[in-house]
């Protein structure tokens, strides 16, 4: 349980112990505020947590016609982090594990204040190639996490395919990797696809399926080929799943569990990407 925003809570200082015969006493004739769904109460270190309902109507104070209490003070925890942002569900999300069974007030990034209970992390394997590191499909992804582009407690788990490692188990003198850009390097006698190198000592291609294709329009042949297409390092759990792949142009595309943008991605195609299995795995959902 997480507000959809901060201007959903109001906060409330009040006299008196936080018990419910008082706090239905306290608020019992009152009006809200039109936006107000929750009260965080609080008596000195004591905090209790109710949501309202108002009466209907266009005014912007309406009466309270109901509420409910979410929590009580001993079961309630107060903390303050403003390193948090209240309306970040994932560091929200995240919090809340560190206090099972606990509704967790939070006093947060611009002295804003919300709360959270029991907020489940959805993780999302990240597959990606290094290096360089760390890969752009985790930045991007991190990125997207940190800013709140996306309305849903997500938490990433990067799966790194380390080419300098795959690299090391090639038995010829030379390795081909498909490009410059990642700034590998190892002690074989290294080509990189996308200069198009006269190759002078037997190599090894690694990389992937447009990689193997590439080096047989260039050189009429098939080269040693180690396959590192990021699909094959997908678990086979059912756990959800993003990769690049080369034979996705743009946008993004969708099997099952496994979402799959191209590698030269753009941040909104890899939004798009992860609200596909959000919503493929039925964790598209507003707020409360």
């Amino acid at each position: 349980m997480i507000p959809k925003h901060c201007k959903d809570v109001s906060l409330r200082t009040v006299d008196f112990p936080l018990t419910p015969t008082n706090i239905g006493e306290a608020i019992k004739g009152k009006k809200a505020y039109t936006r107000t769904r929750y009260y965080i109460l609080r008596n000195k270190n004591d905090f209790a947590v109710i949501s309202v309902e108002k009466e209907n109507g266009n005014e912007l104070f309406r009466n309270i016609k109901s509420f409910q209490i979410l929590s009580l003070p001993d079961e309630t925890v107060f903390v303050e982090d403003r390193t948090i942002d209240v309306i970040n569900r994932t560091q929200m999300a995240q919090l809340s594990q560190k206090y099972k069974g606990k509704l967790v007030v939070v006093q947060g990034m611009f002295n804003h204040v919300s709360f959270v209970k029991d907020e489940a992390l959805i993780r999302i394997n990240v597959i990606d190639t290094v290096p360089p590191r760390p890969s752009k499909l985790s930045v991007m992804v991190e990125k997207i996490i940190s800013m709140g582009l996306i309305d849903a407690p997500i938490v990433a788990n990067h799966i790194e395919i380390d080419l300098e490692s795959v690299a090391s188990t090639v038995k010829t003198k030379g390795v081909i990797f498909p490009c410059k850009a990642s700034g590998i390097s190892c002690d074989k006698v290294v080509y990189f696809l996308d200069e198009a190198p006269e190759i002078s000592v037997e190599s090894t291609l690694v990389g992937c399926d447009l990689s193997r294709r590439i080096f047989k329009s260039l050189y009429k042949r098939e080269a040693g080929f180690i396959d590192i297409c990021p699909r094959n390092y997908v678990r086979p759990d059912g756990s959800l799943a993003l990769v690049k792949c080369c034979k996705v142009k743009s946008g993004y595309e969708l099997r099952n569990h496994v979402a799959a943008v191209p590698w030269g991605t753009t941040i909104e195609e890899v939004k798009d990407a992860l609200l596909a299995l959000l919503k493929v795995s039925g964790n598209l959902k507003g707020n409360d």
